[in-house]
């Protein structure tokens, strides 16, 4: 193998390696300004987004040891990875796609496991992290507030 193909693909396989999850997107027909509109939008949700040639992808997969997704390896491709929950890359990809009608979410692989594109608009559905800790957090002090209203009306009828 020539010796600049395989740095290229080392590295694809270290950036797919050190993400918990892959999901593989079609771009075609996105502008320059939408594709980086995209990645801006990716990296508030804590994912990045690379263009990778389809076989340098393939091979740096099963290289990592990763889920064969070769037929879903066609046309224009790019992959997001990152370090957050694939929740949040997943719901930025979805909600760019509902605004702009493009890119559509081909495959995923999370866990091993391989997420045809319905797996991945269903998990774009499900309520990040922080979201459940915050109306968790609501349903908890809900008590206590209505105590401390209560208590307040009481005290100080004027207000």
């Amino acid at each position: 193998m020539n010796p600049d193909k395989k740095i290229i693909i080392d590295a694809l396989q270290e950036q797919v390696n050190n993400s918990p999850y892959v999901i593989v997107i079609d771009y075609t027909g996105m502008t320059v300004p939408q594709f980086s509109e995209l990645r801006n939008r990716l990296n508030a949700a804590g994912a990045e987004c690379h263009v990778a040639k389809n076989t340098y992808l393939r091979q740096a997969m099963a290289e990592a040891g990763l889920p064969d997704i070769s037929d879903s390896l066609v046309g224009q491709t790019a992959f997001i990875s990152g370090q957050s929950e694939i929740f949040a890359a997943a719901k930025a990809i979805s909600n760019f796609e509902k605004e702009f009608k493009k890119p559509s979410m081909k495959v995923g692989v999370l866990g091993g496991q391989i997420l045809d594109s319905e797996k991945l608009k269903a998990i774009s559905s499900i309520i990040s992290r922080e979201s459940v800790l915050s109306q968790l957090l609501g349903t908890i002090n809900e008590p206590g507030s209505r105590i401390a209203r209560i208590i307040k009306k009481k005290f100080n009828p004027e207000d």
